[in-house]
């Protein structure tokens, strides 16, 4: 008796073989560059095991070992797999360590520096990208003016820009023009945003930590493997397993 063919939603086909998290995959077959047995893909299709699928053109398969790697990318460094405007690219500073096909989850713009993880583990991307997940993500921040003294309270309590809300988990202070800022789910430059309504700009802007995942001493530039006992922590972090009562998302 044959066994049974097994069945994969295909944008989670499509992160397994390294292509991106299961959300940039849905974009690509929602654009039609996905082919499963020669027929174009839509959204909402599966593609079973032996079959052949195509992105581009070009053969795809799930990639047998998984990796988790760190990078303490500087400032300078775009946070794509590739630049049209030929700006230079944080996965580059990987090398030839890294044989496998893997992505950054989330982003850091340009002049930002610090933790950046890569993988091609999709349903860590999934969850670590997704609001849903509320992973906290912490920055260490300094200024080139003075911190106003309401700037704490009014970044916790909410902030209304260009008529988007940002609001951030906690925010800490550590002198006049340096602070620590938790954020949940971070928007689009949105540390920047805030600072630049209080008249502020940064000077410097990093962030050193994502859920358990720490920077560390790792030098600015390198990278390395997580631990197992890392990428379980990173797995089994959420709201209730940290004992928080769900204070909702972070804007």
């Amino acid at each position: 008796m044959t066994a049974p063919k097994e069945k994969v939603r295909l944008q989670a086909y499509l992160a397994k073989c390294g292509i991106g998290s299961r959300r940039a995959c849905e974009s690509l077959v929602a654009e039609g560059r996905v082919t499963v047995n020669g027929l174009v893909a839509k959204l909402g299709d599966s593609a079973f095991s032996g079959d052949e699928v195509r992105l581009d053109g070009r053969v795809v398969r799930p990639q047998a070992r998984l990796r988790y790697i760190v990078l303490n990318k500087p400032a300078g460094f775009v946070s794509s797999m590739a630049d049209e405007r030929g700006r230079p690219v944080a996965v580059s500073l990987l090398g030839r360590d890294v044989e496998e096909r893997v992505y950054n989850v989330g982003r850091l713009d340009q002049w930002s520096s610090g933790l950046l993880l890569f993988t091609n583990d999709g349903d860590l991307a999934a969850l670590l990208g997704h609001p849903s997940g509320e992973i906290d993500k912490e920055y260490a921040i300094e200024t080139d003016l003075p911190i106003p003294p309401d700037f704490r309270e009014r970044f916790e309590a909410g902030v209304e820009v260009e008529g988007t809300l940002y609001k951030a988990k906690t925010v800490r202070l550590e002198s006049e023009r340096a602070m620590r800022v938790v954020l949940v789910e971070g928007k689009n430059r949105e540390i920047r945003r805030v600072l630049e309504h209080f008249g502020l700009r940064a000077l410097s802007l990093r962030r050193e930590r994502i859920g358990p995942l720490s920077l560390g001493d790792l030098a600015e530039g390198a990278h390395r493997e997580l631990a197992p006992e890392e990428v379980e922590a990173l797995k089994a972090y959420s709201p209730k397993s940290r004992g928080e009562g769900g204070r909702g998302r972070a804007p």
